[in-house]
């Protein structure tokens, strides 16, 4: 029995490839799941470095502020102290009368908060939806103010206040935000504003709406983000604010909490001041700022974040 011999193959023909091994799917699901992991956890080790930096003096105040007064000055110094003394939380405030100097930093913050955010927004308003002649005049005012140092008025506006009796009064503190004082501000709602569609006005004005509704009823609540933001801000710059009550307030009984801080080192002349108690007043000090923050960064994030798709007409 003869063998049929194989067919020779064709000429300009390639033999049959033999088929390639794919390598096995379990190899190939391991390795992109370690392509997607691994940039997010070197972005996380970066973050959590960057955090570790920032968190650092805080973590020392805490530390000092837990500590004796004896045991502030040890070489090589300890991060846990070797006994905790909590009742500097308690004789911190009672040294410089914390209670009342909060309850004004309070008042002058809340009142400058108020009237900063809703006259900024009145302004941004006018200056983005009403029409009048020498509109894009008082916004060059604004913007070009925001060159000027703030140092430049303090001279010319303490003889202001002196001269119509608010010396030693929060007056100071507090009307020039009722009257539009922050031009950062204003810019930012006439931005916000221009980014609302002038279709929304004239469909609020035929069904009966005035600007004073339009406002209020319309554009404060589709402005949210911004007058958050700027609500923040102003706290922020209030409840920080040393130089104007320092200039303004005589009496120590009108003094907000940034001034008294600045009086608990300085009352110690001639002597070491106690630093463990000063921490732990600096620390009930930094907690309202930090509170309004976590509250609403959610909304400052997007007030800031939504500045870069507004239309700068």
């Amino acid at each position: 029995m003869t063998s049929v011999p194989e067919a020779a193959p064709v000429l300009g023909t390639t033999a049959p490839s033999r088929p390639r091994r794919s390598r096995p799917r379990r190899f190939r699901t391991r390795r992109s799941r370690l392509g997607r992991w691994l940039p997010t956890t070197s972005w996380y080790v970066v973050a959590l470095l960057v955090c570790s930096v920032m968190i650092m003096p805080i973590l020392w105040m805490v530390t000092i502020a837990l500590k004796g007064n004896t045991a502030l000055f040890e070489v090589p110094p300890k991060l846990l102290p070797s006994q905790y003394h909590v009742e500097n939380f308690v004789n911190g405030p009672a040294a410089i009368h914390f209670p009342r100097l909060l309850l004004n930093s309070v008042i002058i913050t809340g009142l400058s908060v108020v009237g900063g955010v809703l006259t900024s927004m009145m302004a941004g308003y006018a200056l983005s939806r009403l029409r009048f002649r020498g509109r894009k005049l008082w916004f060059y005012l604004f913007v070009g103010s925001m060159l000027l140092p703030p140092v430049v008025g303090i001279i010319p506006l303490f003889q202001l206040f002196k001269d119509i009796g608010w010396y030693d009064t929060w007056l100071p503190l507090i009307v020039p935000a009722w009257l539009g004082g922050n031009p950062l501000f204003i810019f930012l709602a006439r931005q916000y504003f221009l980014a609302i569609p002038y279709s929304i006005d004239e469909a609020a004005k035929m069904d009966g709406a005035g600007h004073f509704r339009i406002f209020t009823r319309i554009m404060l609540p589709m402005t949210r983000p911004a007058w958050i933001t700027m609500a923040i801000l102003a706290f922020q710059m209030s409840w920080n604010d040393f130089l104007n009550p320092l200039i303004y307030l005589y009496s120590s009984d009108k003094w907000p909490l940034s001034v008294g801080m600045a009086s608990f080192v300085s009352g110690f002349a001639g002597q070491t001041p106690d630093w463990n108690l000063y921490m732990a007043t600096n620390l009930l000090y930094m907690l309202p700022p930090l509170a309004v923050f976590f509250v609403a960064q959610r909304y400052f994030i997007q007030g800031l974040g939504a500045l870069g798709g507004v239309s700068q007409r």
